[in-house]
């Protein structure tokens, strides 16, 4: 099944902190949401499109940072190995195939130079910021969101995530 052809959205999407060495995490935020700040999130487009592979894909629609295989951030992009499993919220839960109600979330960090350039999909976000990852938590919508960005200096530090 292509991504032209499908009719529903799967139920597997990426989370995406990006942030820098100083750990300031980007935020930005929703077109379709009044104060709905979040990180890079997205859903498969297809059943056998990696996890890898769709946070590469959201992170170059959603921000312009190019963390593709061959570009200079290719290799900060690091899965961390968790994943969440969440209730969808009832406004979007129309895109999905009817009784689905719930997502699985894989986590990703990507470290960017400070100053590195964001273009934003305007059809998908209105603003960007770039916050101290505390402050990065407390505004974040998702609480799975919230919860990435303050797991970010843990793993940034512990020889888990360079």
């Amino acid at each position: 099944m292509t991504a032209t052809s499908q009719a529903f959205k799967i139920p597997q999407s990426v989370l995406v902190v990006i942030h820098t060495p100083a750990l300031e995490v980007l935020l930005i935020k929703r077109a379709d949401a009044a104060d709905f700040w979040q990180s890079v999130t997205g859903s498969k487009d297809r059943l056998d499109e990696s996890f890898s592979e769709t946070a590469r894909r959201e992170v170059m629609e959603e921000t312009g940072i190019d963390c593709r295989p061959g570009s200079r951030l290719a290799d900060p992009l690091q899965e961390w190995d968790l994943e969440n499993i969440y209730e969808i919220y009832p406004r979007w839960r129309h895109r999905y195939a009817p009784g689905v109600t719930h997502n699985t979330e894989h986590l990703f960090a990507l470290q960017v130079p400070a100053g590195t350039p964001v273009r934003l999909n305007p059809r998908e976000h209105t603003a960007y910021r770039w916050l101290p990852w505390r402050d990065a938590a407390a505004a974040c919508y998702s609480p799975s969101n919230a919860e990435a960005c303050l797991l970010l200096p843990r793993l940034a530090f512990t020889g888990r995530y360079p």
